[in-house]
């Protein structure tokens, strides 16, 4: 089980609770031991962010573990590498990278979706690839049985209904205008997102990221969708921790695993 259908299709529920974390912040070997945590503690799909100089979706939180796993010498190799070593020690939830255009530029596209294809990566999502561009992409990653995830952040009927109608995977609601970050209320009318997307692309799961800190935020974005993805607020508790960060962060999981699938 490594495919992104199957996070939601395992799912108690058939919803969704997807962490992000930023691969190689404090380390590698703490990263992969969150994986590991996570995963036990509830996280349906988890999403590694592959660290990059200038993440022009993050938040301050996510750029600063951004600059901490670069500080560290973390390559996109690093983190393949330890993908790899999940899989090879039984670690089956799905994984997909979060990652910048230019990251697989410079890796070489083709070269990038063969390696995640042989370490057992789900997929890849670019929140700066706009939709139209997209197929430069996809058809790449499609040669390797990979998705590359479509975000929608809230726009026009029209523009929802033409990302959702080709998205692969699952469709990653944004809830807000702007960077990832917590958020103390969310005012986007995702229902009505979910219904458009749906009637798109039917068979399509939709999850919310950008802004859930709570479990009561996440049962209700799950409640909206098919699920919760949250990021900002595990970072920031890494960047808390530090290489202690493992115990914490995977109580907060299950608390927010539990709060989606309870739905």
């Amino acid at each position: 089980m490594n495919k992104i259908a199957d996070a939601f299709a395992a799912s108690p529920n058939g919803k969704a609770f997807i962490p992000f974390i930023t691969a190689g912040d404090p380390t590698i070997a703490v990263t992969e031991q969150l994986v590991k945590a996570m995963a036990r503690a509830g996280a349906d799909l988890i999403e590694l962010g592959v660290p990059f100089s200038d993440p022009t979706a993050e938040g301050p939180v996510i750029q600063d573990a951004n600059i901490r796993a670069l500080k560290n010498a973390v390559t996109t190799d690093d983190v393949f590498d330890m993908v790899g070593r999940l899989r090879a020690e039984g670690c089956v939830v799905p994984l997909v990278i979060m990652t910048y255009a230019n990251v697989v530029f410079s890796y070489g596209i083709e070269r990038f979706a063969a390696r995640e294809r042989e370490v057992g990566l789900a997929g890849v999502i670019l929140p700066d690839v706009p939709h139209e561009e997209k197929a430069e992409f996809a058809e790449v990653f499609a040669a390797q049985g990979l998705d590359v995830v479509s975000l929608i952040a809230p726009t026009s009927h029209e523009r929802i209904r033409e990302i959702a109608a080709d998205a692969q995977g699952f469709v990653y609601i944004v809830s807000s205008l702007g960077v990832t970050g917590v958020r103390s209320e969310i005012t986007s009318d995702i229902p009505g997102m979910v219904a458009l997307i749906r009637d798109a692309n039917p068979g399509i799961p939709c999850a919310v990221g950008f802004g859930i800190s709570t479990p009561k935020q996440a049962a209700k974005m799950a409640a909206a969708s098919d699920g919760a993805i949250v990021g900002s607020a595990i970072v920031r508790m890494i960047g808390a921790q530090g290489e202690a960060c493992v115990e914490p962060v995977t109580a907060y999981v299950r608390e927010m695993a539990a709060a989606v699938h309870a739905v």
